[in-house]
C-alpha cells in the first residue's frame, strides 16, 4: 500500500504553501507537477472493494412466482382447476346424457356410485357457473395454503357427502351439482380469517365478499330444483369442521 502524500507543498517560484493535490500554484501559476496525486486511502478502498464478495444473483422468476416467495410445486392450484374443468365438462355432457343417468334423481336403489358422479353434473348453466366459480376461487386459496390433497378431500367430503346426505334424508331426493362442495371449500377457507378477526388481528381476507357468495350459493335451491338444500347445508357444516381442523394444523 502506497503512503499518502503530504497535505501541503512549497512552491519553488514564490515560496507559498499550496495544496499537494493541485498541479499549478494558484499564486504565481508555476506548474508544480504533471498530474495530481490520488486521494489518500483510495488504493485501500479499492483494495477492499476488490476483495468484497459478490452478491449472489437470483434466478429468473418463473410464471406465477411472487417476488420474495418461492412457488412450491406442491401448492400450485392444480387440483382446484382440474375439479372445475371436470364440473364444466360434466355440465356440457348433459346435452348427451340424462341427469337420471349420472345424478341422484329419485331413489338411489343401490346405485350409490351416482353419489360420486352427481357433483360433476348440473343441468342449469348459470347454476353450474356460480358453483364452478366458487370452487375455483376458494379451492385455489385453500390449495396454496394446504396443498392438493386437502382440496381433493374437501371436495369429496363436502360435495359427495352432501349428495349422499340428500339421497339418504330427502323423501324424493334430487341432487345435482357441486353446491355442497362449493360451500364446503368456502367455509373451510373462511374459518382461519374469522378466528384471526376474533383474536383482534388485522384482517386481510374479504369475509364480506365471501359471505355474499355463500348466501348466493345457499339460495340456489330456491331458484334451481336440482340444487339440493340438504347437500348444501351438509357441505357447509362439513367445511366448517374441516376448516377448524386445518386452522389448528
Amino acid at each position: 500500500m502506497s503512503q499518502a502524500p503530504d497535505l501541503f507543498v512549497v512552491c519553488k517560484s514564490c515560496g507559498s504553501e499550496v495544496s499537494s493535490y493541485v498541479t499549478e500554484c494558484p499564486y504565481c501559476g508555476t506548474r508544480l507537477r504533471k498530474r495530481a496525486p490520488k486521494l489518500g486511502g483510495t488504493e485501500l478502498a479499492e483494495g477492499r472493494r476488490s476483495r468484497r464478495p459478490k452478491a449472489p444473483k437470483l434466478p429468473r422468476m418463473r410464471p406465477g412466482e411472487i417476488p420474495g416467495i418461492r412457488v412450491d410445486a406442491e401448492h400450485r392450484p392444480l387440483a382446484a382447476i382440474v375439479l372445475a374443468i371436470l364440473c364444466a365438462a360434466g355440465t356440457i355432457s348433459l346435452a348427451v346424457f340424462s341427469p337420471a343417468d349420472v345424478g341422484v334423481v329419485g331413489p338411489v336403489d343401490g346405485e350409490w356410485w351416482r353419489v360420486a358422479t352427481a357433483p360433476f353434473f348440473a343441468d342449469e348453466l348459470w347454476y353450474a357457473g356460480a358453483v364452478i366459480f366458487t370452487v375455483v376461487l376458494f379451492g385455489v386459496l385453500l390449495e396454496r395454503r394446504h396443498g392438493h390433497v386437502a382440496v381433493l378431500l374437501l371436495f369429496c367430503l363436502c360435495g359427495m357427502g352432501g349428495i349422499a346426505a340428500a339421497a339418504a334424508l330427502e323423501t324424493v331426493p334430487l341432487a345435482l351439482g357441486a353446491n355442497g362442495a362449493a360451500l364446503g371449500l368456502l367455509a373451510a377457507w373462511a374459518v382461519r380469517p374469522a378466528l384471526e378477526a376474533r383474536r383482534g388481528e388485522p384482517l386481510e381476507a374479504d369475509l364480506l365478499g365471501a359471505g355474499v357468495i355463500a348466501i348466493t350459493v345457499l339460495a340456489m335451491p330456491l331458484l334451481v330444483e336440482e340444487a339440493s338444500p340438504t347437500a348444501g347445508a351438509t357441505g357447509l357444516l362439513a367445511g366448517l369442521l374441516a376448516g377448524l381442523l386445518l386452522a389448528r394444523r
